[in-house]
């Protein structure tokens, strides 16, 4: 008779929505989730009004106990971290580098799930700059949390195509799902002593940084591709955006056309503005904008921007200031 291996303590590290998935899966599996760790309430919108983040919304609806430390290091933290005897750490997107004593605490150590097919882009924004650089293909890897970022052995792997028009919330909110069920897979594995480490091959490892506003600014010169992955890549966030008459222009959809007008002097010219087609000239191709929104405003098809604004002749998007 084959008896099952006992469950696991579970202390679950996780921060934005993206790691809901994995929480929920985790607490719906016979594994107990001990504790929540999450970064503090931070203020967001015009009032600064401080908001929970997305993983504790979830842990508090559901009763489970919440760690929000300001400092990985703070004594209190620690010790309540000891006192939870847990067996396994998860992180899901937790957002701050792990302390060595935090590493050593849980038995098992500790597991993450990255949103990409490691060793390629290791980092920050493993999605979105997979999308800006075009992959046709991503996925999430489950590995062992080591102390160089994002280099420990991998557990499980889960992959997934991109669509050419896909943006990184869409990939994004996949690779969740893919993560949470690859996530519980590896933990009963890890519980029943059968888990499978495979080294990372370092030489072939790239680097995701994190996302700045200055990601978002558009060189007319570059290949209608390559700014259409830009658009679809930054979105939701901070978004790919252009000036137009002295107005800054947030760029959200976009659909890539032919065209082989080269010059430098034509980069970023409005070629067609009936209808709905909104067509500028690009270093290689014409880039269709299909949806676009005037800073400060509502998104708009392009149809209802024409509708509303009169498009001169040798009227132009041109590079914009980065901001803050």
């Amino acid at each position: 008779m084959v008896t099952e291996a006992a469950p696991l303590r579970i202390v679950f590290f996780g921060t934005p929505n993206f790691a809901v998935p994995s929480l929920q899966e985790i607490h719906a599996s016979r594994h107990p989730v001990v504790a929540v760790v999450t970064q503090p309430d931070r203020g967001r919108g015009r009032g600064q009004k401080s908001h929970p983040s997305a993983v504790k919304q979830f842990a508090l609806e559901h009763g489970l106990k919440v760690l929000q430390p300001e400092r990985l290091r703070d004594d209190l933290f620690l010790e309540s971290l000891r006192a939870l005897h847990a067996d396994l750490g998860v992180v899901a997107a937790y957002g701050r580098i792990l302390t060595d004593t935090v590493l050593a605490t849980p038995r098992l150590g500790l597991i993450n799930v990255h949103a990409s097919l490691l060793p390629k882009y290791r980092g920050a924004a493993p999605i979105h700059r997979a999308v800006m650089a075009g992959e046709t293909e991503s996925g999430v890897t489950i590995m062992r949390i080591v102390k160089a970022l994002d280099a420990g052995p991998m557990i499980a792997k889960a992959a997934r195509s991109i669509d050419p028009d896909e943006t990184s919330i869409e990939v994004e909110n996949d690779l969740a799902r893919l993560g949470a069920k690859a996530l519980v897979q590896s933990v009963d594995a890890i519980a029943a002593g059968r888990e499978s480490e495979t080294p990372q091959d370092d030489s072939q490892a790239t680097y995701a940084s994190k996302l700045e506003k200055a990601d978002g600014v558009v060189d007319w010169s570059r290949s209608a591709a390559d700014i259409h992955n830009q658009i679809r890549g930054l979105h939701p966030w901070p978004h790919a955006f252009s000036d137009l008459d002295g107005e800054r222009m947030i760029l959200l959809r976009s659909e890539v056309k032919h065209g082989q007008d080269r010059r430098p002097e034509s980069y970023g010219l409005i070629l067609d503005a009936t209808a709905d087609r909104l067509d500028v000239q690009t270093g290689d191709g014409v880039l269709r904008l299909v949806t676009l929104q005037r800073e400060g405003r509502r998104p708009m098809s392009a149809r209802e921007f024409l509708a509303g604004r009169r498009i001169s002749a040798g009227a132009r998007f041109v590079r914009a200031q980065s901001s803050s």
